[in-house]
């Protein structure tokens, strides 16, 4: 178990990154952003949100955290697809045609979260590598969005974790 202060160095040695599209409930940000933080995993913001976000509304979402995130913003989806980095788009969706524990991820995947409120829209689905759903129990919609990207971050970081401990 992790202690508080250890850092686990899993961006810089496989620069996975968590990517927020137009994200509409400013407390769910801050989960994912402490999520970020505590991971060290950068969080990119795709505009607009649907909130003020700003220095002041991040830091007040993502408490004494904020200080410890990666936040790289980006004016639209079309601004962020022109500065990433190559990479898969992985898309968490409860449309997913692939379970999430049956998805090998890759140092270089960017995991895509849709808004709270509606999801992905057809052009994020359409430019996604892989669409991943966590398995639910029948008549269950979803999960909270940053239980989610939790899960999703987690299953990364395990799977290539365990992958450098097999490396020569």
């Amino acid at each position: 178990m992790l202690q508080g202060g250890t850092r686990l160095q899993i961006v810089d040695e496989f620069g996975v990154n968590l990517v927020l599209f137009q994200p509409d409930m400013a407390p769910n940000v801050g989960i994912m952003l402490r999520l970020g933080a505590c991971l060290g995993v950068p969080v990119h913001v795709v505009e607009p949100c649907g909130f003020a976000f700003s220095p002041l509304a991040w830091r007040r979402q993502a408490m004494d955290y904020a200080a410890l995130a990666e936040i790289v913003r980006h004016s639209s989806w079309d601004a962020f697809l022109a500065a990433r980095d190559a990479g898969r788009l992985v898309a968490m969706t409860t449309k997913g045609n692939r379970d999430l524990w049956d998805f090998r991820f890759r140092a270089d995947d960017w995991i895509v979260m849709g808004q709270e409120s509606a999801g992905l829209p057809a052009a994020v689905h359409g430019r996604a590598d892989a669409r991943l759903a966590i398995p639910m129990q029948r008549g269950a919609r979803s999960l909270n969005i940053g239980m989610a990207a939790a899960m999703a971050l987690g299953e990364a970081v395990r799977q290539l974790r365990r992958a450098e401990d097999k490396a020569p």
